[in-house]
C-alpha cells in the first residue's frame, strides 16, 4: 500500500506517495522542516534540503571510519 503525503511550496501543492511504513518517518522529518498547514518557500526547500544532505554526510563518514576500524 501507499500513502499520499502533500507540502505547498512557493503557493503550489506537491503530493507524493509513499509506502506506508515509510509514511511516518517522513512526514516527522517534514514537519521538522517544512510548515506543513501553510506554505513554504524555495528557500525553505533549499535549506532543508542542505540539512538533510549535510546528515548523510556526516552519517557516511561514521560508517566509513567504523569499517576502518573493523578492518584493522
Amino acid at each position: 500500500m501507499s500513502k499520499k503525503i502533500g507540502l505547498l511550496i512557493g503557493g503550489r501543492r506537491f503530493d507524493v506517495d509513499v509506502e506506508d511504513s515509510f509514511a511516518p518517518f517522513l512526514e516527522k522529518n517534514m514537519a521538522n522542516d517544512f510548515n506543513k498547514d501553510g506554505n513554504n518557500d524555495l528557500k525553505k526547500l533549499l535549506q532543508a534540503y542542505v540539512r538533510r544532505t549535510h546528515e548523510l554526510y556526516l552519517q557516511e563518514k561514521k560508517i566509513e571510519d567504523l569499517l576502518s576500524k573493523t578492518k584493522l
